[in-house]
């Protein structure tokens, strides 16, 4: 269920053909309180977070990849985030009687239904009835309603062709059938977080944010290689090989212990396949790669290629999975006395 303002959001559509999420979406976007609250979200400037620049207070931090998910404890964690969303998603829930706070990187519409039920697990418990907050931050308008044939389709059949409208849509229609009562708070997606060049093509605004767990504040953020972390390669390689394990079709990575404060990133297989992909791809220009690796190569952050080659390199150099999962066993890392991470010793 959802709520908008303190007030019940109708689930149901008037007379309209397209599917029911399309039309919530449409009916969210459209809302005076959601779009005032997205201009107040994007007055704010981003924070660039790279590790060395931040405060004694606000050192421990839990970052998420795309398709990972963590739910963090206000006793343990400072705050928590995402970025390198383009067409991708970003869903932050908290619970405001406790702090404990949900942040998913959201991908595909795919992972949505499990997903979401992963992120409430430890948030409601029991409760069906908890009044949650959400924000939720990311995608741009990536097609443009002029795409294809103007005189057979509709502009939001020309939408649906594009990969952030359809998880949007499934977003919010998830949330509008669960029985937990959702208050939206920050709704900075689509065509509220698109900007656009003198030539028409579409940016995102935002690619990412963090949510204070003290507070439930959300600001527009950025993080580099000091703050993506820990174990950043293994982590980015264990998305791209989650897709072709079954045990993880429709749901979301799990990479942080929510009780103990770890991560714990599990044993992941890549195959020769992989391995061969990665000699391939090395080979090819950085516009070539853009191309052939994003779904949005125009709107993709400056270090996307060199992201991609380091992780080329890391498969290139261990092409056996288990160098670097010994014995099967999970990549395990603890919290520093100064807020960072360190691999725990068995």
């Amino acid at each position: 269920m959802i709520f908008v303002g303190g007030l019940p959001f109708p689930s149901e559509s008037s007379s309209s053909p397209q599917p029911q999420g399309l039309d919530i979406l449409q009916a969210l976007l459209d809302h005076p309180f959601l779009e005032s609250a997205s201009s107040t979200f994007k007055a704010i400037p981003e924070r660039k977070f790279s590790v060395p620049q931040e405060s004694e207070s606000e050192r421990r931090w839990v970052y998420l990849f795309q398709r990972e998910y963590a739910t963090v404890d206000p006793a343990y964690v400072d705050f928590v985030g995402t970025d390198e969303a383009t067409t991708c998603m970003g869903l932050a829930i908290r619970n405001p009687e406790t702090g404990m706070t949900s942040v998913a990187h959201l991908d595909s519409p795919e992972v949505v239904d499990t997903g979401l039920s992963q992120m409430l697990s430890l948030l409601v418990q029991h409760n069906k009835d908890m009044e949650l907050d959400v924000h939720l931050v990311g995608g741009f308008e990536d097609v443009s309603p002029n795409h294809g044939n103007c005189n057979t389709r509709s502009e939001n059949q020309a939408k649906l062709d594009g990969y952030s409208f359809p998880l949007a849509a499934k977003i919010v229609e998830t949330l509008c059938k669960r029985r937990e009562r959702f208050h939206i708070r920050t709704l900075c997606i689509l065509r509220h977080n698109t900007r656009r060049d003198p030539e028409g093509n579409a940016y995102p605004v935002f690619n990412g944010f963090m949510v204070s767990t003290s507070t439930g504040s959300i600001i527009p953020a950025s993080f580099n290689e000091t703050s993506r972390c820990p174990d950043e390669i293994v982590r980015r390689i264990r998305v791209s090989a989650s897709y072709e394990d079954s045990r993880w079709e429709g749901r979301l990575l799990e990479t942080y212990e929510t009780q103990t404060d770890l991560f714990k990133i599990a044993p992941c297989h890549w195959s020769l396949h992989q391995w061969h992909n990665a000699w391939s791809l090395q080979n090819y220009s950085d516009s070539e790669i853009l191309l052939k690796c994003s779904t949005s190569p125009s709107a993709e952050a400056p270090d996307f290629v060199k992201n991609l080659r380091r992780v080329w390199d890391y498969l290139i150099e261990y092409p056996d999975w288990r160098e670097t999962f010994p014995m099967k066993q999970p990549r395990v890392f603890e919290r520093t006395a100064e807020g960072g991470w360190k691999a725990k010793r068995c």
